[in-house]
């Protein structure tokens, strides 16, 4: 039931407010200046929420672009590791400061796009392809969990070539350097960590925030309860790595559960910058990083015949494709796999 009330403004002026009523669904109602408009509203409303679309325009509508940001990083930012919040936080910021003002009726792939290339003429590819994802995974859980929009206009948006990723591993006579510099450092636990770090793939904020309820010495585990992706991972300890943990825990300190604590704040993890790049410097390494541990860790996975689905798992990789760039470090083992499949099926050739 449609109905549209008339009334006699202060200037003199009329007022015409439409209202539509429909079994199920709440009461809507509008105010307009002209009659003809008033009566196009209840014929779009009427058919709108017959089709289901009224209710979702009116709540994109309600909420601005930087209440969508608000309640993402009080309800969904918490799920991360301080490192992931903090970035995703910053790449956020950047979007509310250019689209906050607008509802998210209003956000559109041409606005969107308006705002990527302006990034993209400070910023690398890789970085804005990094902003493209944080505002692309806000709109997803506003469709999918607060129903605020339809649909992610971020996902109708082109996200700029990355190049190819960095692979930077160490070749067996660097790693050889780079560990002996490590076990004659002056920091205690370098060695270790570096160890622990080859061995496991870890990231190095996986690393410092281990606490030892999260060792399993007896079957041989971690478990990383928050990760880079949000999701909890367990981590397969063996070799030396296992054997060092063993050792250190022989010593835990009383005052704080962390494996790895600070010497001046026992509540924070240690600092090894300093202490990894003097053993660089003193294993003539250039152009390494810590986190170029993590790529050694997949880098010899790969040579030694792990398939890509494997390595992913190792690392914590949802996908497929972060570990691709690995995949020519295992065209021997394929070579091996096919060359095996071809002599099962047809034999030895004569």
């Amino acid at each position: 039931m449609a109905r549209i009330k008339t009334r006699t403004a202060a200037d003199g002026t009329f007022r015409f407010t439409a209202e539509v009523r429909l079994k199920g669904y709440p009461a809507q109602a509008a105010t307009f200046k002209h009659l003809t408009k008033a009566k196009k509203w209840i014929q779009d409303t009427e058919s709108a929420i017959r089709e289901g679309r009224h209710f979702k325009t009116a709540e994109a509508k309600k909420h601005t672009f930087s209440d969508m940001v608000d309640r993402y990083i009080k309800a969904v930012l918490p799920n991360y590791n301080q490192k992931e919040q903090a970035e995703r936080k910053s790449k956020l910021e950047w979007w509310n400061d250019r689209l906050g003002v607008y509802s998210l009726a209003d956000i559109s792939p041409p606005l969107i796009v308006e705002c990527r290339d302006s990034l993209g003429e400070v910023r690398a590819p890789a970085t804005v392809v990094r902003y493209m994802a944080a505002l692309s995974h806000v709109f997803t859980i506003a469709v999918n969990e607060w129903e605020w929009v339809e649909e992610n206009p971020a996902k109708k948006v082109k996200k700029p070539t990355e190049p190819d990723g960095r692979v930077r591993f160490l070749e067996d006579d660097e790693r050889q350097r780079l560990l002996i510099a490590c076990k004659e450092s002056s920091s205690e636990w370098l060695y270790m960590c570096v160890i622990l770090a080859l061995s496991t793939g870890m990231r190095k904020a996986e690393l410092m925030q281990l606490k030892w309820q999260d060792v399993n010495l007896k079957d041989g585990y971690l478990v990383l309860h928050k990760t880079k992706n949000g999701t909890r991972r367990r981590v397969p300890l063996s070799g030396l790595g296992l054997s060092l943990l063993q050792e250190h825990s022989k010593i835990k300190r009383i005052d704080t559960l962390l494996l790895f604590p600070s010497v001046i704040n026992s509540k924070k993890p240690i600092d090894l910058r300093s202490a990894f790049q003097c053993a660089l410097e003193r294993a003539e390494i250039n152009e390494f990083k810590w986190h170029d541990l993590r790529h050694c860790t997949a880098s010899y996975l790969a040579m030694n015949g792990a398939s890509l689905a494997e390595i992913a798992e190792v690392l914590g990789h949802k996908t497929l494709s972060m570990v691709k760039r690995y995949a020519h470090l295992s065209d021997g083992h394929v070579s091996n796999v096919v060359a095996s499949m071809n002599k099962k099926i047809f034999g030895t050739i004569k």
